[in-house]
């Protein structure tokens, strides 16, 4: 991050886009769950299903929903709609727009660093970059776009 005018981005500004964007994605989840319930005759899933739909290829398609969903703000722009609202881009650690195996890396490490309780956001408070751990795992950055 050599240019001035460009500042990482802080822990709370994070978790603001997060709020905004879950809006969006919950709408879209809600949409992608036409296709099951069309499939299963009026219902989303059951386990009567059977085990292996029930706990693995249901929450594997709605984790594929999440991906595309991240994935195509990322790869076209840099931008959720929550990332414009706070004028916050994603590039690569090198100054590059997004690629999908860069998004599917950071979506996957996103998860993890949620699914330890966070601690992989709280890192950002001690990284002198204020990185988290997908920014690191990734090789991504969240900057702070400057005011016109």
């Amino acid at each position: 991050m050599n240019n001035p005018d460009i500042s990482p981005v802080s822990l709370i500004k994070r978790l603001l886009v997060i709020v905004y964007d879950l809006f969006l994605l919950v709408a879209c989840l809600f949409i992608a769950e036409i296709i099951p319930i069309i499939l299963n005759h009026g219902e989303a899933i059951s386990i009567d299903n059977g085990v292996l739909i029930y706990y693995v290829v249901h929450p594997a398609y709605l984790l594929l929903v999440g991906f595309v969903f991240f994935g195509w703000f990322w790869t076209h722009g840099g931008q959720t709609l929550g990332m414009k609202t706070w004028k916050i881009q994603i590039q690569t650690s090198d100054g590059q727009q997004m690629n999908w195996s860069k998004s599917a890396i950071r979506f996957m490490a996103a998860i993890f660093s949620w699914g330890v309780c966070g601690l992989g956001f709280l890192w950002s408070l001690f990284d002198n970059q204020k990185r988290t751990w997908h920014d690191i795992i990734s090789g991504t950055q969240l900057i702070q776009l400057p005011k016109k």
